[in-house]
């Protein structure tokens, strides 16, 4: 039995490394220059991160989509395994690491706001949003990656989480403004006088691209904090920034004149795959 459980959930790792291959390519890239004792515990991690990313996407109104999260809620509280592979992988991790499971729930807490169109409020708003779902993921994988102690994170995690966020979320903006969903703050978009039926309609309006040039500017200052933080961690606990690699040659990309955000941005897979490893030789 005990053996026919330990296929059960190595078989639920897979599982897990599978679906953040297939749906989340910079993190599971990223995740390959882990140790590999680790790696398929971040694995899980980032899974669970794209199981609740996604809901918005494969229900078919939000109430379907808050039923989803609470499910989520419920299955991390009472701490199951099997059934659900990347809720199995999730959990046992958890277990081995004593991960603090109110992180996991302010992470789907925040997810709600995914499943409806009201406009994001303000900067401070849209901080603490990525604060509780990127910042939050990178320092569960550093204390992942310390074994289950204070990795001393906190600080250089949510810089960075906000700085990919932002980052995600403006390279997301094609598909956030096709469905009407809004994640640049309101009272920005009151300052630069930005019409959102613009926005919507998929316009890159002057007042649009010079609204994304500041936040292109609040990511990187993110960005300078979180390396500045990070220089001082060990190489082991250092691994769970490696997904900053892609932020700031993203925002180079956005900085070009030719960029068009209704046109997407992105990076060739030789060039991600270049760019982390030479992030994995600075550890």
């Amino acid at each position: 039995m005990a053996s026919d459980a330990g296929g059960q959930l190595a078989e639920s790792y897979e599982r897990a490394g599978e679906a953040v291959q297939a749906g989340d390519r910079d993190r599971y890239l990223a995740d390959l220059f882990v140790p590999e004792a680790f790696r398929r515990h971040l694995f899980a991690l980032h899974a669970f991160n794209g199981e609740i990313a996604k809901v918005r996407d494969v229900v078919s109104d939000a109430m379907l989509g808050e039923i989803r999260l609470q499910w989520w809620r419920d299955a991390i509280a009472n701490g199951a395994v099997g059934g659900h592979p990347i809720a199995t992988a999730l959990n046992a991790t958890i277990a081995r690491f004593h991960l603090p499971k109110e992180a996991f729930g302010r992470m789907i807490d925040a997810r709600l706001f995914d499943l409806y169109d009201d406009p994001m409020p303000s900067l401070n708003d849209l901080e603490g949003y990525a604060g509780d779902t990127a910042s939050a993921l990178i320092q569960l994988a550093a204390i992942v990656l310390a074994d289950g102690q204070d990795p001393g994170t906190a600080g250089a995690a949510g810089h960075a989480g906000v700085a990919y966020a932002i980052t995600g979320l403006m390279r997301a903006l094609p598909v956030h403004s096709r469905r009407g969903q809004l994640f640049l703050p309101v009272a920005m978009i009151a300052t630069r006088g930005l019409d959102t039926r613009t926005l919507f309609a998929g316009k890159a309006t002057p007042e649009l691209k010079t609204l994304l040039a500041d936040l292109r500017t609040i990511a990187r200052q993110h960005l300078t904090e979180a390396e500045r933080e990070i220089a001082d961690l060990v190489p082991q606990v250092k691994a769970a920034f490696l997904p900053l690699a892609f932020v700031r040659p993203y925002l180079d990309r956005m900085d070009r004149d030719d960029y068009e955000p209704f046109a997407g941005v992105e990076i060739s897979p030789w060039r991600r795959q270049w760019l982390l490893w030479r992030a994995a030789r600075k550890l």
